[in-house]
């Protein structure tokens, strides 16, 4: 999927300016799932589309489907945002979105920690 560069960073500030917001009032000791679900929230009553478990195809290189990946968001049907609730982001993190971006065809990404006393989000393209 191609996407307008300018519409895509527009919207990974929307998300980031958006998860400061509820990192600001929930602050970090939640479960995932909370913040996972309060995004949700916010960005949909803005008026974006989000969906939330949102099952991609993983391919194999040569184009065959290989199984699904649940994303934790899925905004706007171009932005993969995956969220964690843990004290600093790992290599493995990075991995896994690098890795669900490669397999599922999608450019861009986010990886979110609400985990941390300060809020840490990375941007990811592939």
């Amino acid at each position: 999927m191609n996407i307008d560069k300018d519409k895509i960073f527009k919207l990974c500030d929307i998300v980031r300016e958006t998860s400061f917001a509820i990192h600001c009032y929930h602050k970090q000791g939640h479960l995932e799932k909370v913040y996972e679900n309060a995004l949700r929230h916010r960005l949909s009553k803005i008026g974006l589309q989000v969906e939330q478990q949102f099952p991609l195809k993983v391919y194999d290189e040569d184009g065959t489907e290989i199984g699904d990946y649940y994303a934790d968001l899925f905004v706007e049907n171009c932005l993969i945002v995956e969220l964690k609730a843990c004290q600093n982001l790992t290599d493995e993190h990075i991995a896994q979105i690098i890795g669900y971006l490669h397999s599922s065809k999608i450019k861009h990404g986010l990886l979110i920690n609400f985990g941390a006393s300060k809020l840490q989000i990375k941007n990811y393209i592939f």
